[in-house]
């Protein structure tokens, strides 16, 4: 075959810039899909590293008998007393104590250099933040089925059943996921994952403990009272705990809600502000 010949098949075939050109394209990957997948990636990661589950299993068993036999003969004559009206603020108490490595770990992987990757990836910006959140929602759902077991282990019998419990769990899991968006905007302002978690305690701190979780606001001083009242964890123990209760809930339920939205529309719109320019 002469030089003309080959010159002349070589510009007849296609090439492969037109063979990709003419290829049909696989839809682009919606919101919903996206984060997901980055929620699966999140679990990955506690498959690869299971003592990252150290905080969601040891630490509400260990909370819950801690205060159960602490303070339960002191405030309420005995734990069987004391189980009945703990169990559902203490279960608020774990999960949203370990919100706070949410932050931590989103520190890390940007550390990594693994979000600058994901910054260039063509799918919704805030997929892999979404994703991550929904990820610890696992997490959290393990934490609060794991606290619900041991308080049934040792004598809690909430009068609102099965349906009562897994409502309250529901509520308390999605005031868990809004608040993880502060931890998620701190993780992009602070420089250390130590930093964060030092915000994020000092800030859980005074929320938890300053809260009806342990005793009645009706034992406490004028101005704690003050606090507790306009607390949001407050409003949201209060609405778990008639959940699970099987009493009438009450306003507490909607504040809580409105709390939830809230704490997504503020700092979710700002931590997406940070995300789009890092600098």
């Amino acid at each position: 075959m002469t030089a003309e010949t080959k010159a002349s098949v070589a510009s007849s075939a296609p090439t492969i810039a037109d063979a990709l050109a003419s290829a049909s394209r696989p839809p682009r990957a919606n919101a919903l899909s996206t984060s997901i997948t980055f929620g699966w990636r999140a679990l990955l990661k506690i498959k690869h590293v299971p003592e990252q589950l150290f905080d969601v299993t040891v630490f509400p068993v260990m909370m819950t008998l801690l205060f159960t036999y602490l303070f339960g003969g002191a405030i309420a004559g005995s734990t069987s007393e004391y189980i009945a009206y703990i169990a559902p603020g203490v279960l608020v108490q774990s999960v949203l104590f370990i919100t706070m490595y949410t932050g931590s770990n989103l520190r890390t992987d940007i550390d990594r250099g693994v979000f600058d990757r994901f910054r260039s990836l063509p799918i919704w910006r805030p997929s892999p933040l979404v994703g991550m959140l929904l990820g610890d929602g696992v997490r959290f759902l393990v934490a609060s089925l794991i606290t619900a077991a041991v308080c049934l282990a040792i004598g809690w019998r909430p009068a609102g059943g099965v349906i009562g419990v897994l409502a309250g769990i529901a509520l308390l899991l999605v005031f868990a996921f809004s608040l993880g968006w502060i931890w998620t905007f701190l993780s992009l302002i602070l420089r250390t994952p130590q930093a964060i978690m030092g915000v994020a305690g000092f800030t859980l701190m005074p929320l938890l403990f300053g809260s009806n979780i342990f005793v009645d606001p009706a034992t406490m001083p004028g101005w704690l009272q003050a606090w507790v009242s306009v607390n949001p964890v407050s409003d949201l123990v209060t609405a778990v705990r008639a959940l699970m209760d099987g009493a009438p809930v009450g306003g507490e339920l909607g504040i809580a809600l409105a709390w939830s939205a809230g704490l997504v529309a503020v700092f979710g719109s700002l931590t997406m502000w940070r995300y789009r320019d890092p600098r």
